[in-house]
């Protein structure tokens, strides 16, 4: 049986519109690179965003914690890992790694939630993988 994968590193060069004024990323951008990996993470398991919303099923940020190590600066090439710890009845929760040439440069993790169009939780779809 093929496993579905639970990593992903995509790799982003820092513009200079997510710098603040000194030149370092500023950290509302942070969230923005995760949110990137984890999509190329659903999409490299067979699912585009955009089909879940289709059938109705939104999936939404319900806790996101953030640590910040060392910071990154205008131009830097970044790598973005997205794990997917644990894929509940009624919630998924990945991990994250910022990383800068091996150096970690923030850490984080989030706790998602599906609901449907009106904002109402639903259970996590079976075809979405397996629950834990």
């Amino acid at each position: 049986m093929h496993s579905l994968p639970d990593t992903i590193t995509i790799n982003q060069r820092v513009r200079y519109v997510e710098c603040d004024p000194m030149g370092y990323v500023h950290h509302s951008t942070y969230p923005v690179w995760f949110e990137m990996a984890r999509t190329e993470l659903l999409r490299q398991r067979g699912i585009a965003y955009r089909q879940l919303e289709d059938r109705g099923i939104f999936i939404v940020v319900a806790r996101l914690n953030i640590s910040y190590h060392q910071p990154a600066c205008y131009d830097d090439q970044v790598s973005i890992t997205a794990t997917l710890k644990r894929m509940g009845m009624a919630k998924i929760e990945h991990e994250y790694q910022v990383t800068r040439e091996g150096n970690t440069l923030a850490t984080a993790s989030t706790v998602l939630a599906c609901v449907d169009r009106e904002g109402r939780p639903m259970r996590v779809p079976d075809w979405l993988g397996t629950h834990t």
